[in-house]
């Protein structure tokens, strides 16, 4: 019995044991079929996704155009900076960014060693955060177990993050060395770099010592590179700074205002761009061709290859129109002027802080000099504020008269050669309108020779309709848009209207209100004493008259062309600015021309109010004087009674080459310096002084026009 129950033990083992070898030989089976399936069927679709890679154009931005005066000097150029970029890759953690920082602090400096008002606002710019999350990184293990599971669980990642952050203390983070500080600073602008694109972590005084350290230790710094960066350089120092404007920093970026229009057209947040003057009117043109590498990544991120798709090119170079030797006179000369009137009347003109220039080619509209200077009466010394010629709007006078006259010939209200008698006028209320004397009979060309009111006033009340006023009678007016109707023939010539110069920004003067209540005003307008204007439109306006009238636009431009890699030459031209007509006043010529000889005896005729400033002049100028009254409000809250005082002309009369407009405003009332003629014969002085040394070849700017006109011919 105890036999039979060994045998079938015995017999039942083997058994299980075949069950058992069936079982593993049925997964090998299967194990077997899935690897041929995996390297048979499906092998090289699983090799195409371990060898996968990733193409990702990146675009590195180029140095800016140039830009010269009319005679090739440069005006703004770029200087070359040693720089220490980042261009991380992808999959780069904080982590990895940290220990980059600290490898890069062993080489560069952060904190100004020399400037101790620099070295405090770095130190400041390290905020709270910066340190918690220097913190985080150094003390992970201890900030995460100071959030609990249940508390992680209810929370997203970046919640989690956050409330770590919040849970370090002050104590903890309040005595950082200058090392770590140094080190924080690093990683603040290694965070900022997108990937695959170079990044600037310093570009400021980096030291040849400390390029060289970077460089010898690249192979320690992952994504680190010493290179070479640039900055703007303005030869001229102060001179037109103004209108040529300023660059964002690689920190700024492109302005958030405009931060749509930027990104559409291939901008990246960092990027330099012109934020004001010339820098931002011509930012298309300036900011050239970014270099285009195309960078190869596998799954890892690892770069591994680049090549340049596009090549980068500069920025195309701008040619003003602007001649900076005549502009370096004409601020010196309004400088000079403005100081000479508050120097010898420091009481009454006590208001007086500006005076304004522009001279324009009056046939092209180039802008050949554009000053402005501001009288700081605390530093005592003056700055340019050129813009102000654009941006500020006065009270002309009687610089205007012109367009009044002309105003009445159209419209008819009065014809060439008609007498109106010079005495005050009267009326119902309010005193007396009158002229600066009493003139008696005076024709069109006498009034603007000697500056009549009177006839001015005739103007006015007739194109209201009151052809018959009578001393203290009511001013009675029939035409229902008396105002519209002399704005039209004004805005003719750019008073009250843009003048489209190439700027970002333009005044166009304060529009009084059609009033009919008070037609008075309508008389004040007539004089320069109702509407503002800015230098530009008044520089337009005396434009027009010199050229027979042509309302052209002023511009800066005068020429676009190729960058080149030549260090001393320029490229070809790219574009040529022409002369751009904004309209052709409707108006007879033969009456432009009694306009123009009443200028020209304002100021070459015994009587004239410029006669005895510019009789002697061989150039031969004709314009018109302008005072104005106006008010200033002073630091105190008190308003003063002052006078601007402007001046407007061409010259020569017979074939006009420069025009100009100046205005210098609040004066003292009590004011005896005709500051206004004295710059304005200091400036045409200075214009055909330069003109004749450069025609007789006395100047080595001479000689640099000449090759640079040569370069242009090879070209």
């Amino acid at each position: 019995m105890v036999d039979r129950k060994k045998k079938a033990k015995k017999s039942q083992l083997p058994f299980r044991l075949n069950i058992l070898f069936f079982v593993v030989f049925l997964l090998f089976s299967v194990l077997i079929i899935q690897l041929g399936v995996v390297q048979i069927l499906n092998g090289q679709e699983f090799q195409d996704e371990i060898d996968r890679t990733i193409e990702d154009t990146t675009k590195i931005p180029v140095p800016r155009g140039k830009m010269y005066d009319r005679h090739y000097n440069v005006i703004a150029d770029n200087k070359s900076l040693y720089s220490i970029t980042y261009t991380p890759a992808k999959g780069v953690q904080a982590v990895d960014r940290l220990k980059v920082a600290e490898d890069l602090s062993k080489y560069i400096k952060m904190l100004s060693e020399d400037d101790e008002e620099k070295r405090a606002k770095q130190i400041k710019s390290v905020s709270e955060r910066d340190r918690k999350e220097y913190w985080y990184l150094k003390n992970e293990d201890i900030a995460k177990d100071r959030l609990t599971e249940e508390e992680a669980a209810e929370m997203k990642p970046a919640e989690q993050y956050q409330t770590m952050l919040d849970r370090i203390k002050d104590e903890e983070i309040a005595h950082y060395s200058d090392e770590v500080l140094e080190v924080i600073l690093i990683k603040k602008e290694l965070d900022k770099a997108p990937y695959l694109t170079p990044h600037v972590v310093k570009n400021e005084d980096v030291t040849p010592e400390e390029y060289a350290r970077v460089a010898e230790h690249l192979d320690e710094l992952p994504g680190v590179n010493a290179t070479t960066d640039w900055d703007r350089d303005y030869p001229f120092d102060s001179t037109f700074r103004s209108f040529i404007g300023s660059i964002t920093s690689q920190d700024e970026g492109i302005p958030a205002d405009k931060e749509q229009f930027y990104l559409t057209r291939g901008y990246r947040p960092n990027d330099r761009v012109g934020k004001s003057g010339l820098e931002e009117q011509y930012e298309s043109i300036l900011r050239g061709r970014k270099e285009q590498v195309l960078y190869t990544t596998n799954k890892d991120g690892k770069v591994v290859d680049s090549e340049v798709i596009v090549e980068g090119e500069r920025g195309k170079d701008l040619v003003l129109a602007i001649d900076m030797e005549f502009q370096e006179r004409v601020d010196q000369i309004v400088r000079e002027e403005l100081e000479t009137a508050i120097n010898e009347q420091p009481y009454v003109n006590r208001t007086l802080e500006d005076a304004l220039a522009v001279v324009l080619n009056p046939n092209t509209g180039e802008l050949l000099a554009v000053s402005g200077q501001h009288y700081d009466r605390g530093e005592k010394k003056t700055s340019d504020a050129a813009y102000k010629t654009v941006y500020n709007q006065y009270l002309p006078g009687s610089a205007i008269k012109g367009a009044t006259v002309l105003a009445g010939y159209e419209s008819g209200v009065i014809t060439p050669g008609q007498v109106f008698i010079d005495k005050p006028m009267k009326f119902a209320v309010g005193a007396p309108k009158r002229s600066w004397i009493n003139l008696g009979p005076v024709n069109d060309y006498q009034a603007l020779q000697k500056s009549s009111n009177i006839y001015m006033y005739n103007i006015a009340m007739r194109i209201g309709g009151d052809y018959h006023h009578k001393d203290g009678d009511n001013i009675s007016f029939t035409n229902t848009t008396p105002f519209e109707d002399m704005r039209h023939y004004f805005w003719q010539f750019g008073l009250g209207t843009k003048t489209g110069i190439d700027f970002p920004y333009e005044g166009t003067g304060y529009v009084g209100p059609s009033n009919l209540r008070q037609p008075g005003l309508l008389l004040d307008y007539a004089i320069g004493q109702y509407d503002t204007y800015t230098t530009m439109q008044l520089a337009q306006y005396v434009s027009t008259i010199a050229n027979d009238g042509y309302r052209v636009r002023p511009h800066f431009l005068k020429e676009v062309r190729e960058p080149t890699t030549e260090e001393d030459q320029l490229g070809p031209v790219y574009e040529t600015i022409q002369t751009d007509v904004l309209n052709k006043v409707v108006m007879e010529q033969s009456n432009l021309e009694r306009v123009q000889e009443g200028f020209r005896r304002a100021f070459q005729d015994q009587g004239g109010t410029g006669y005895s400033y510019w009789r002697n002049k061989p150039y031969q100028a004709a314009g018109k004087t302008g005072t104005a009254e106006s008010i200033k409000q002073m630091d105190d809250g008190e308003w003063l009674e002052t006078i601007n005082l402007s001046l407007v002309g061409y010259a020569p009369f017979d074939d006009p080459e420069v025009a100009f407009a100046l205005i210098v405003p609040h004066l003292g009332e009590d004011n005896d310096y005709s500051i206004n003629h004295t710059m304005g014969t200091r400036i045409l002085d200075a214009y055909f002084e330069i003109k004749e040394k450069r025609q007789t070849g006395n100047t080595d700017q001479q000689d640099a026009t000449q090759s640079s006109d040569q370069d242009e011919e090879n070209n």
